[in-house]
């Protein structure tokens, strides 16, 4: 996947997962920064764990906004603690 379609697919799930975490996005760097960490996050988990690939561009969104929400809620915990 090409750099431009890692920094669409960032910010969509960086935008998506902080309104699932706290009713708002992080900016247009931070919601880049929060999906891009998640996309591997994401992958890691769908391929590793699960042992399932993560195919197209909604399959890559999926992916990493689940690893942004799991991202944001270590995050949140982190801070609390």
């Amino acid at each position: 996947m090409g750099i431009i379609a890692w920094l669409i697919i960032g910010g969509l799930a960086g935008w998506i997962a902080g309104h699932i975490m706290r009713g708002g996005g992080f900016g247009i760097l931070g919601n880049i920064g929060v999906g891009v960490v998640g996309a591997v996050i994401g992958g890691f988990i769908f391929q590793q764990i699960l042992g399932m690939g993560t195919g197209g561009f909604l399959g890559s969104l999926f992916s990493a906004v689940v690893g942004a929400v799991i991202l944001l809620w270590v995050i949140s915990k982190v801070k609390k603690g």
